[in-house]
């Protein structure tokens, strides 16, 4: 299912991970050659990637949502 993305954080690894509409999370890695998200270095280029969607897994699995960081 399609979600927007409304925020970020990072994790303990200190990757970046989206926070979609929906309330689930989602790495957002910049990790070539498998994954080009040159966006995802900078503030800027995050902040350029806000209400984009990306496919949510975890609603298509019906998951709870990931609740530690919106709290």
């Amino acid at each position: 299912m399609q979600q927007a993305i409304v925020g970020y954080h990072q994790d303990d690894e200190q990757h970046w991970v989206s926070v979609l509409k929906c309330g689930h999370f989602q790495h957002v890695r910049h990790n070539p050659p498998w994954t080009l998200r040159p966006w995802v270095i900078t503030q800027a280029g995050r902040d350029s990637m806000l209400g984009h969607e990306l496919n949510c897994k975890k609603c298509d699995s019906g998951a709870l949502k990931d609740v530690k960081y919106m709290e």
